[in-house]
């Protein structure tokens, strides 16, 4: 019975418990490991590779991409900043497509990126790297806030499609202040549902976008063999967003 039993664990996956020791050296990660990963089991993962500069030259647009591709049936992709006031930036549900995205962010400080993938069996497979920023880039006005103009591009949409052998690229870029609501006077404005669907109205990709992700957010991910596209969103002031894309 015993020899049996030992037989058994032996051939359970290793799940990672809460409690590993973080590679960033973040004192958040604890805090951030309940929030948005509710406290579930995770492993850090070389998987999941984040690219992103070692250090910001504008901070309120800091170029970043996850791509989680090496892994199998991922759910969800959660992005984090540790130390950001607002360290929530985004979450991407990839239906059809790969677990791969690039955008670009605000980062107040030098902070810990991170990103989490969830994958069938329910563990959180976890990649990032350190940021350092000058810092200011929660806490500023959007430019077209500033500027007063945002309200006659509200909501537009632009995109490309690249077609290539075996992954067209789709980019997306919408008209938003994406305000943070850490700027005097000027309210939490932001993008907070958005989803590519193709032309047939499968969904491709959901995605919720937090008040970090940049001004005029601009979104590029891998489409398989699609051409046409439908983006469909709304903000949290209850506008909506609708697009036809085709090549």
């Amino acid at each position: 019975m015993r020899t049996a039993l030992l037989s058994l664990l032996c051939c359970l996956p290793v799940l990672v418990q809460a409690g590993e020791p973080d590679p960033l050296q973040s004192p958040q990660w604890d805090t951030m490991h309940r929030r948005f990963l509710n406290g579930e089991n995770y492993r850090f993962d070389d998987k999941v590779k984040i690219l992103a500069p070692t250090s910001a030259e504008d901070s309120l647009n800091v170029p970043i991409t996850f791509d989680a591709t090496a892994l199998e049936k991922v759910e969800k992709v959660v992005v984090m900043a540790d130390l950001n006031p607002i360290p929530g930036v985004l979450e991407f549900s990839p239906k059809t497509i790969p677990a791969r995205l690039s955008f670009r962010m605000k980062l107040q400080q030098g902070s810990p990126i991170r990103a989490a993938a969830k994958t069938a069996d329910g563990l959180w497979h976890v990649g990032g790297v350190w940021v350092d920023a000058a810092g200011g880039g929660c806490t500023l006005p959007s430019t077209g806030t500033a500027s007063g103009d945002w309200s006659s591009t509200l909501g537009k949409v632009s995109a490309h499609v690249w077609q290539r052998p075996d992954n067209n690229r789709l980019r997306v870029r919408v008209m938003h202040p994406m305000d943070t609501g850490l700027a005097s006077g000027i309210p939490t404005f932001h993008i907070e549902d958005r989803a590519i669907l193709d032309a047939s109205g499968e969904v491709l990709a959901s995605m919720t976008l937090h008040e970090p992700v940049s001004e005029n957010p601009m979104l590029s991910l891998d489409v398989g063999q699609h051409q046409d596209f439908r983006v469909e969103g709304k903000d949290n002031n209850g506008n909506r967003i609708e697009a036809e894309v085709d090549e």
